[in-house]
């Protein structure tokens, strides 16, 4: 029937051999002799849809032509860190299954990359961490597609969204590799790529819609008749979330550390009382910060500008004061920014410096935009311009130091009051000081629920946990503690802590004692930096314990690192790989890759920033 269909359409149409008009099967035969193969299967489809639109019901052959055609398929592959790119991977996934497209949504790290020769329609989803660097459970991924191993692409059509920031060197840098390689393996991009800033809901959105139209475009006939379908929502799910934020009431709000501590660092305690958030220990909360009035006071004065003059932001109208309090970045300096000030103002050195990537890295380094304005007044800068200027103050993301299981409608943090100094000015976090300092006793947070599924307790409450967290990276290892007390877990736990001084700076300290005393805490191991004349940290000890902690990882234990990602984790991942290579008597290269053998496994999850 196939063959006798194709000889069909190898005929010229007229009025004697079809029920068409001389005309109409001109213009016809016109417009077949100018098509290729999938542009006639999509023709077919569509025609099938129309008359089935016109109709009420589909013909028995528009059916079968409808039928005959394959809804595409796309393949949605994402690398996150801490799951923005997953939830908009997620998100893109939905809305293909809504037009009928045929969507499949996998994290790198669990994807067999051999198998990219083989499809239709690739998105590929991708963050930036570090500098440059691609996320952890996408560093297989993209070993293997720069690789002589990767296999030629043609024929596959792809999209990239890029997610980064630009306050960051290599801005987007893992998307970039990706989108470059994909085109040399010989792959056809199916749209621009978009690199997004931390305020990438609205371009991430946008980049969907035209990947899906562009899919739309290539394989139209099965997505015609797929279309109308609904993605359909999670039963029970929150209203609050990312773009509308749950004003959340503090319950608590205090100091950790002991008197005379060099340290500040607060548990804060929120309620999610009717909120209908849920969330697993290793998730985070996104807070939504205020800027410091003080320095919005400083740029409106140096500025010469009315604070109550009123700014359009999009579609929401406020004052300049309060734009800037709430709703703009202010002390992060960007290379858009810079280039954007440089054009206004016209100044040679500045323009110079735009163009040095190194020198202007090194420049913006702890300054903000006051030091920008002094350094380079902007004359006659109106107001409108100015927040136009500015990215939008992105929300905070801060490790989720409890679980649900055992405080039900609350969610706790551990947030590190950040003050220093730089360029002869005092500094400050914005989110940890307007935290620590700022909020009223009846004050509310605007927050949401972050998850990240690459940081989670194992399935299994028998295999044993390894934590090494110092200072605020011990909060995700307390949510762990209180669920798997919750749970009955029976898998062995232990600790690894430091921070500067054991008498002001042990935090949880009762906690911690409490669960070793009780035997859910096997092993509790710190590391006191400041307590004796030789600095001692986390790593020091993990290779002081080399021997029980090979044994722990050769019963199954899974690995957790959470914290400072510029200095503890690489210390932490160096003195890892030199216990595996003296304790399980490998070289280097084995001892690393053994290490890399553990992510894949899901038994070496870090939570690092």
């Amino acid at each position: 029937m196939l063959l006798e269909n194709r000889c069909l359409f190898l005929m010229t149409l007229s009025s004697s051999n079809s029920p068409l008009t001389d005309e109409q099967a001109r213009q016809l035969n016109d417009v077949l002799g100018n098509l290729e193969g999938h542009q006639i299967d999509w023709l077919s489809g569509y025609l099938a849809g129309w008359r089935a639109a016109q109709t009420g019901q589909p013909s028995a052959g528009g059916a079968a032509a409808a039928a005959s055609v394959e809804a595409p398929s796309l393949t949605v592959l994402y690398g996150s860190q801490t799951g923005n790119a997953e939830g908009v991977a997620e998100m893109l996934g939905e809305q293909a299954s809504a037009r009928g497209i045929k969507a499949s949504v996998v994290d790198m790290a669990d994807y067999k990359p051999r198998q990219l020769k083989s499809e239709s329609f690739v998105a590929v989803l991708a963050s930036t961490h570090g500098e440059g660097d691609p996320p952890d459970g996408a560093l297989d991924f993209h070993e293997f597609i720069h690789s002589r191993k990767a296999p030629g692409l043609k024929g596959v059509h792809y999209g990239v969204l890029a997610l980064g920031d630009t306050s960051y060197e290599h801005f987007c840098q893992t998307g970039k590799d990706f989108d470059a390689r994909f085109a040399e393996l010989g792959a056809s991009q199916l749209v621009e790529r978009v690199d997004c800033d931390v305020d990438y809901d609205d371009p991430a959105e946008a980049w969907v819609t035209a990947m899906l139209d562009a899919i739309e475009a290539k394989a139209g006939a099965a997505v015609s008749a797929g279309s109308g379908q609904s993605a359909g929502g999670a039963p029970g799910k929150s209203q609050y979330d990312r773009k509308n934020p749950f004003p959340a009431p503090v319950l608590e709000n205090l100091v950790l550390n002991g008197r005379g501590s060099n340290k500040e660092t607060r548990h804060i305690e929120l309620s999610l009382e009717d909120s209908g958030l849920t969330y697993r220990p290793g998730d985070a909360v996104g807070i939504y910060p205020q800027n410091n009035p003080n320095l919005v006071a400083a740029i409106i004065e140096k500025l010469g500008l009315d604070p109550e003059e009123t700014v359009s932001l999009g579609e929401t109208q406020t004052t300049l004061s309060k734009a800037l309090m709430h709703y703009r970045e202010i002390t992060v300096l960007t290379k858009p920014l810079m280039e954007q000030w440089a054009a206004y103002c016209g100044d040679a050195e500045l323009q110079k410096l735009v163009g040095d990537q190194a020198g202007l890295t090194d420049w913006m380094r702890g300054r903000d935009l006051l030091d920008l304005i002094e350094t380079w007044p902007a004359e006659g800068l109106g107001a409108d311009t100015l927040t136009g200027m500015l990215r939008k103050l992105p929300p905070r993301l801060y490790s989720i130091a409890s679980s649900q299981a055992a405080v039900d409608e609350e969610v706790h943090m551990t947030v590190a009051a950040v003050r220093y100094e730089s360029h002869n000015r005092e500094r400050e976090g914005v989110a940890s000081t307007w935290l620590s300092d700022r909020l009223e006793d009846d004050a509310t947070v605007p927050v949401y629920i972050d998850p990240n599924k690459n940081f989670k307790l194992p399935e299994d409450d028998d295999a044993p946990v390894i934590m090494i967290g110092p200072g605020t990276g011990v909060a995700p290892f307390r949510a762990f503690m209180q669920e798997r007390e919750e749970r009955g877990a029976r898998g062995r736990n232990w600790l690894f802590f430091g921070e500067q001084h054991f008498h002001m700076d042990f935090l949880y300290q009762s906690e911690w004692l409490t669960w070793r005393r009780q035997g859910l805490l096997d092993h509790l191991t710190v590391a006191f930096s400041r307590d004796q004349e030789e600095k001692v940290y986390v790593q020091n000890r993990i290779r002081d314990y080399a021997t029980e902690l090979w044994s722990w990882l050769q019963d199954g234990a899974y690995l957790y690192v959470c914290g400072d990602a510029d200095a503890m984790a690489p210390d932490v991942n160096e003195a890892l790989i030199d216990v595996i290579a003296h304790e399980g008597n490998k070289s280097r290269d084995e001892a690393t890759e053994y290490l890399r053998d553990l992510a894949r496994e899901k038994r070496y999850q870090r939570d690092v920033y």
